[in-house]
């Protein structure tokens, strides 16, 4: 495969022409690479992943294996549009493993954010692995890696993609979009039929909704979270800002106050909206929200979701408060 550095004159893929001609090109390599064996490919259902395995699935079709981990702390109906897209509609090769209870278990009475992560990352590799176990004659592993990925060193984003599989898994890699930048990435998607949705969903941190069920992670405020989380995407998707700004989403702070419903006091939670734009996540701004959209998923979310009674918007720009709140 190409080396590590990305050609002076390679061009921006810009175009859906650029795509299939990029596309054409690694379907040719990777065929050339992998021959007649296995590829393995942990398929999270972010954008690097997604459009790995649909360069893969056109390229080697079943020869494909996609393993992937639902860890219980995926935003509302994610774990069944990679199903959908990816078993159904393209008839790929996928694994899917349900491991809501293993991960929530383990996270029980967890409130230290880095321990969070930690146990999530390394609970990862461990179900990767017995799911790989089961498996025959797999030679080589694929991955969403790309080129801000290796510009920004070995080790830094390591959540990100399968980093630290056990050094007993020999395998060779497979990383077809390594050279390419994100936006890059997302045109090569959208020429491959994959959903639009799916091709410009915005980040998401490895741990997903696990740092953003702040504190020790209950079920209870877990699920208000993911649908409080469900209404304001779906209200920027109605008004037109899901396309203006680069992340936004809630976060449910492990605190309760004091709120009135049908005539009777009740405690719940604070549900906090977060929406930032940036260039390079390195530093955000806030972005401007019109109150009339505020008040619509304000109410939606009071009427519609048990357990919050309070909605809080985060004014903070980074610096001094980082992106994600964990």
């Amino acid at each position: 495969m190409s080396s590590n550095v990305r050609p002076a004159a390679m061009e921006r893929i810009t175009t859906p022409e650029l795509a299939k001609a990029f596309i054409d090109e690694q379907v040719a390599q990777v065929r050339a690479q992998v021959g007649d064996k296995k590829v393995l490919l942990a398929l999270s259902g972010g954008v690097d992943s997604s459009v790995v395995a649909a360069l893969l699935i056109k390229a080697i079709g079943k020869q494909l294996v996609c393993v992937h981990v639902n860890h219980g702390l995926m935003r509302k109906g994610e774990s069944e549009d990679v199903i959908r897209v990816f078993g159904q509609e393209m008839d790929a090769n996928l694994i899917y493993v349900d491991a809501t209870d293993r991960y929530l278990d383990l996270l029980a009475g967890v409130s230290e954010p880095e321990r969070k992560r930690k146990i999530i990352g390394e609970e990862f590799i461990k179900i990767f692995d017995e799911e790989a176990a089961k498996l025959e004659g797999i030679s080589f592993l694929a991955q969403g890696t790309i080129y801000p990925d290796i510009l920004e060193s070995k080790g830094v984003k390591a959540h990100h993609n399968v980093g630290g599989l056990p050094e007993e898994m020999d395998m060779e890699l497979v990383e077809p979009v390594k050279l390419l930048f994100k936006d890059e990435v997302r045109v090569v998607g959208e020429a491959l039929g994959l959903p639009h949705s799916m091709v410009y969903r915005q980040p998401f941190p490895g741990p997903g909704l696990g740092v953003r069920c702040l504190g020790a992670i209950t079920r209870d405020r877990l699920h208000a979270l993911r649908e409080a989380d469900a209404i304001l995407r779906d209200e920027f998707d109605k008004c037109g800002l899901a396309g203006k700004v680069w992340q936004y989403f809630i976060a449910v702070p492990d605190m309760k106050s004091v709120g009135v419903k049908d005539g009777k006091r009740y405690e719940g939670w604070p549900a906090i909206i977060r929406a930032v734009n940036t260039k390079d996540a390195m530093t955000a701004t806030i972005e401007e929200i019109p109150y009339e959209i505020l008040h619509k998923i304000t109410n939606r979310i009071l009427a519609e979701v048990e357990g919050i009674n309070r909605v809080c918007m985060d004014l903070t720009p980074k610096p001094v408060g980082t992106i994600e709140w964990e």
